[in-house]
């Protein structure tokens, strides 16, 4: 198992490496520059070259990349030009409300969409199996902005239910308050500031993993094995989850870890909307005021939470058929 972890992170050295080349050769192509931005359109010319000068922005691009790679190397992500802080400190700040926002974002889209697509495939062509599936296709095709807009107005303006923006206290802190004194008002407020945003980017993944599961389910429901369950008398509910669904895991696996490597890198839509101080909402900060190193540096460990997300896949895969480790 240890062999075939250190392979997968081996593979990931040449992924991370590109997805490094070509963020800084896209970052430098864009117009504009820091030192314009830093000073304004009307400063003298002259100190705009002194500032781009401080930052080794007129060195040679590949000066530039080599400087930038070595940094890398030695666990070091830089410092923003615009914020007097370090890119780690910045990511580690925003990193766990995206992070929070994801796994709630999942665990939304793993409520709706596995009772769902099995409905939907033990009820083929009825008009349970037509409803889901236009609600799978509606959540594929709406904008992730227009749907924030529409909760926002609904829940929000006219219902005035549940927080248009911003986040509560995390997660972890109110559910510790809770265990301490016994409160419920923080953890309830951070799930109330959670909810909008958590379902406006998990209607999408949930779309998506409903059409999996029906496709899967109606694969595994014709095998020969299930159609001797059911014709031993096995009853539904066991034909369904122990013979059925726990087969059609593996796809499933599959597209359930992709999108939550999806949701963390997707989340900058969300997070605009919703006002939420995630990566996603410090990344379009950092792209309007040209701050490069920012940039990278949320670029980066996105891809490599994506590619750590992938390795976990990986592993299950292992647990759930151990030929594939084999391979």
């Amino acid at each position: 198992m240890l062999t075939y972890i250190g392979r997968r992170l081996l593979q990931f050295i040449p992924v991370l490496l590109g997805i490094t080349v070509l963020v800084f050769l896209l970052l430098h192509m864009i117009p504009g520059d820091p030192a314009t931005v830093l000073l304004g359109q009307d400063a003298p010319p002259d100190e705009v070259e002194r500032i781009r000068n401080i930052l080794g922005l007129n060195e040679p691009l590949y000066v530039q990349f080599f400087v930038y790679l070595k940094q890398l190397l030695q666990g070091d992500l830089g410092q923003s030009i615009f914020q007097d802080q370090s890119v780690y400190s910045l990511i580690m700040k925003h990193l766990p409300a995206t992070i929070e926002l994801a796994v709630f974002a999942l665990v939304i889209a793993l409520i709706i969409s596995i009772p769902l697509g099995i409905l939907s495939a033990v009820k083929q062509s009825s008009w349970i199996d037509y409803v889901s599936m236009f609600f799978a296709q509606l959540g594929v095709s709406m904008p992730v902005f227009w749907m924030g807009t529409l909760l926002i107005i609904g829940f929000s303006v006219n219902l005035n239910w549940l927080p248009s923006f911003g986040r509560g206290e995390p997660l972890t802190e109110a559910f510790s308050t809770l265990v301490r004194t016994g409160n419920l008002y923080d953890i309830v407020q951070s799930l109330r500031s959670l909810l909008l945003p958590a379902f406006t980017l998990g209607i999408m993944s949930a779309a998506l993993i409903t059409r999996m599961v029906r496709s899967t389910m109606l694969e595994v429901l014709k095998e020969d094995y299930v159609r001797t369950a059911e014709a031993k008398g096995v009853g539904t509910l066991s034909v369904i989850f122990k013979h059925s669904f726990r087969n059609a895991l593996i796809p499933i696996v599959t597209i359930i870890g992709l999108q939550f490597g999806n949701l963390l890198g997707g989340a900058i839509v969300t997070e605009t909307v919703f006002a939420w101080p995630g990566i996603g909402r410090l990344v379009i900060s950092a792209i309007s005021q040209r701050d490069f190193p920012l940039v990278q540096g949320c670029v980066l460990v996105i891809a490599l939470m994506f590619a750590l997300t992938n390795l976990v896949i990986d592993i299950l895969y292992t647990k759930i058929n151990p030929k594939i480790q084999q391979r």
